[in-house]
């Protein structure tokens, strides 16, 4: 597909321009198809995709090389590099395996369908704050050593999709959770002004988790009824690095949850209060772990061998082996959404959804959920919510909508593929382990992706008359 994408990136955009459509647009169509193209079929790493706006927009005259330059400088872009950081810290000092077997022991210690709940909280929990796919790596052995001692066959298939499942839901409830969450408030703000703060974002994605994870919980367990205790590994004694980190990860968490709100929130009491944002809160955090001693000696050494020192709770070595590549796919699809408004583009295909502005509000929301949770099945959730976004956008001022009507539901429904193996890597990970049959996941999977949907749209209805239309 690598040669087969720029041929029909021309086709697409040549029908385009014979169809009416104005040159800018056509040819930023062009370019949609594909990054769009690269990034479903994994022909280039999706870093190397993320460059083609950068070099394509300005030639073609639609945005200058400042105006690409500043998304890739975007203030949610550093949020998301800020997270990953304190991610890395986390997963290096171990804290994150205490965190998952202290609350699977205390939730799931009898067993059968609690021990299933147990791994859920302490999944969803964990997948809050870090990636999707780290949580899924590093619940996946703790699970493995609990089934291999398990006689339980029902509680396999359970387990693992449990794990797969609320590694996904969990990342629904934070801005940082997953990057379709911060790819929305960094077009949100680009497009209409409008910031969407960390407590303001969790009104909205942290219900939705809390409804989602036992309806999961209730529907893969459904079939399991022995209750055998199964012994959850000792975490061991508390190590200086592991309390370090939890209490900035604590701290940083509360700074961005009480920035804005409730009453103005911590902010209101600084004298430039708008010169700070979640991105200074999460670069804060960053520097922190890099600066703070670990507390570890060379006889306690870290999690790489007693050989190896750690001098402080982060190092560059480490934080380098992040998802760095994300950060460039992020810039590059703010600067295609820049490029959709420019030239014309959103506005051509949102006046095609014209006709939408007789449906209910509920109708639309509910459509709009169901196509990006099916498409996102076969699609990088990161790459649907980059393409789709600058389309919902328009088409809330087409319907005369909120953008956040729109734009939030089909975010959160990036999360929402449960039904194929490939459709997130949390599924990819744990279908990996041999125990699981594509058609097993499908089945589970269906009923999950229909009553997401229901849920977010309920929801989204339900605060819909808090937003403001554009």
């Amino acid at each position: 597909m690598l040669p087969v994408a720029p041929v029909l990136g021309l086709v697409i955009g040549g029908a385009s321009l014979l169809g009416g459509m104005p040159s800018n647009a056509a040819v930023c169509a062009a370019v949609a198809v594909v990054c769009a193209t690269w990034w479903i079929f994994e022909c280039l790493h999706i870093a190397a995709v993320g460059l083609v706006p950068f070099v394509v927009l300005p030639l073609a005259g639609i945005l200058t090389h400042r105006e690409v330059a500043a998304s890739y400088g975007h203030t949610m872009i550093l949020l998301l590099m800020g997270g990953f950081l304190l991610s890395a810290a986390m997963e290096r000092s171990g804290a994150h395996r205490r965190i998952a077997v202290m609350m699977v022991r205390a939730v799931g210690g009898a067993g059968g369908k609690r021990l299933v709940l147990g791994f859920m909280l302490a999944t969803a929990s964990l997948s809050m704050w870090i990636s999707n796919t780290a949580t899924a790596l590093m619940m996946l052995p703790i699970a493995m050593a609990v089934l291999s001692q398990c006689r339980d066959d029902q509680l396999k298939v359970p387990l693992l999709l449990a794990i797969a499942y609320s590694a996904s839901v969990g990342g629904m409830a934070t801005p940082v959770g997953t990057p379709p969450n911060v790819i929305f408030m960094g077009q949100l703000e680009e497009r209409f002004d409008t910031e969407m703060s960390f407590f303001e974002w969790m009104k909205f994605g942290l219900p939705i988790t809390l409804i989602l994870l036992p309806t999961i919980w209730w529907w893969v367990t459904r079939n399991i009824t022995s209750n055998e205790r199964v012994e959850m590994p000792e975490p061991g004694p508390l190590r200086p690095n592991e309390l370090r980190v939890l209490l900035i990860f604590s701290v940083t968490a509360l700074l961005w949850v009480f920035r804005t709100g409730p009453y103005g929130g911590w902010s209101a009491w600084m004298p430039r209060a708008s010169a700070i944002g979640d991105s200074t809160i999460a670069l804060a955090a960053s520097l922190a772990v890099f600066v703070c001693p670990s507390g570890v000696t060379p006889e306690d050494g870290d999690n790489n061998g007693p050989e190896r020192p750690v001098d402080r709770l982060l190092d560059w070595e480490t934080a380098k082996k992040g998802p760095w590549g994300i950060l460039l796919m992020f810039g590059g699809g703010l600067a295609l959404a820049d490029g959709f408004e420019e030239s014309g583009l959103s506005a051509a295909i949102g006046s095609q959804f014209s006709f939408l502005t007789a449906a209910p509000a509920w109708l639309i929301v509910m459509s709009i959920c169901l196509v990006v949770t099916f498409l996102t099945e076969i699609t990088s959730s990161t790459a649907t919510a980059t393409l789709l976004l600058p389309i919902l956008a328009e088409l809330s001022e087409q319907v005369g909508l909120p953008p956040q009507a729109l734009m939030v539901p089909g975010t959160i429904s990036c999360s929402c593929a449960f039904m194929l193996p490939v459709a997130t890597a949390p599924n990819v990970i744990v279908f990996g382990t041999g125990m699981l049959r594509t058609d097993q996941m499908a089945r589970m999977g269906l009923m999950l992706n229909l009553i997401a949907a229901l849920v977010i749209t309920l929801w989204t209805m339900l605060l819909l008359p808090g937003y403001q239309a554009p």
